[in-house]
């Protein structure tokens, strides 16, 4: 058995590739001329296949994606080939969900304005009269305060799209105790602590009843603008939009307009159709828009969890054990 590898990793990573590898032959390409003439009898493939290369293969069975992610990976000829594919996904499954909840926290508690608001030394509880360095007290006053923060264990989590990184998102939105709904296209029976799970006809329903709308769903030919003015506008105004699923499942136009007529109460976005986002956008000066730059999954553990998902595959594929994270090719996850 032979496995290719291209691009090329660095010598000790190959090193453990080798090991978990065993007698299987392991060819670390140079480049692309080198990968084009070893895969001809490669039985498994790591790294990022092209049309080229899956044309030049003859038994090849098993390729592993170096993303988690595939809407830039497939192809119809991949689509189409019977090699197995498997990808990365479950890696920042946990790291995304804090993130998430790091917008809802801020969006609650109204973090995102009083750090405006510390930069100015602005002494201003959100929601009371105020005035620089004092507070006017009373119960009008306080009651106005208290309105402008949200209790979290009163509102609604909607989840689009509740695979791995979804799960993590419910179950934290579940340990504060906030009632959890989700739609998703393939999973059937809600986890402990999703109150209700439907398919993606249900997404309306779910848009209604959230005060917080968070998009955990993959890049696919049905996610594709799934989010345009209708479905801001089936939101409540009060309600959040929290993305980081897939820049492409949002029309950035279409959210920006539904912003600025305040058909939604703000957005969490570390994802954009547009990357990086132009520095003349408007989403830029907008208070009640938290941007981050794509980096909701980053973390120190990813490196590690990405080499042993490889070699934890590269091992079942060389003892003909069954592979883990086979995704479907047609639909890209």
């Amino acid at each position: 058995m032979k496995l290719v590898i291209h691009p090329p990793v660095e010598q000790q990573r190959l090193e453990r590739i080798q090991q978990a590898a065993g007698a299987m032959e392991v060819v670390n390409a140079a480049d692309e001329q080198h990968a084009l003439a070893a895969i001809a009898d490669a039985d498994g493939f790591f790294g990022k296949i092209t049309p080229a290369l899956l044309a030049a293969s003859t038994k090849l069975r098993w390729v592993q994606s170096p993303t988690a992610s595939l809407e830039h990976y497939v192809f119809p000829e991949l689509i189409a080939h019977p090699c197995r594919l498997s990808n990365m996904r479950g890696l920042f499954s946990d790291v995304i969900a804090d993130q998430v909840f790091g917008y809802i926290i801020c969006f609650a508690r109204n973090l995102h304005l009083y750090i405006r608001q510390q930069t100015q030394a602005c002494w201003a509880p959100i929601g009371g009269e105020s005035a620089r360095g004092g507070v006017m007290t009373g119960p009008g006053v306080m009651n106005a305060i208290d309105r402008a923060h949200m209790h979290l264990a009163d509102t609604t989590l909607g989840i689009v799209g509740l695979g791995q990184i979804g799960s993590e998102i419910a179950r934290r939105g579940s340990a504060f105790g906030m009632r959890v709904l989700a739609v998703d296209a393939v999973r059937s029976q809600a986890p402990e602590g999703v109150e209700a799970l439907w398919k993606p006809e249900k997404l309306p329903r779910l848009l209604a009843e959230s005060d917080f709308v968070a998009i955990a769903a993959p890049h696919t030919p049905e996610t594709a603008k799934l989010f345009r003015r209708e479905q801001f506008r089936q939101m409540k105004a009060g309600a959040f939009l929290i993305n980081i699923g897939r820049g492409a499942i949002v029309d950035l136009a279409d959210l920006t307009a539904a912003l600025e007529a305040k058909e939604i109460a703000g957005a969490g976005l570390d994802v954009f159709e547009t990357e990086p986002l132009p520095p003349e956008h408007p989403l830029w000066a907008m208070e009640n828009v938290i941007i981050t730059p794509h980096i909701a999954g980053y973390s120190p553990r990813v490196s590690e969890r990405h080499l042993a998902t490889l070699l934890d595959n590269l091992g079942r594929f060389a003892r003909g054990e069954e592979l883990i994270n086979i995704v479907n090719k047609a639909m890209w996850f």
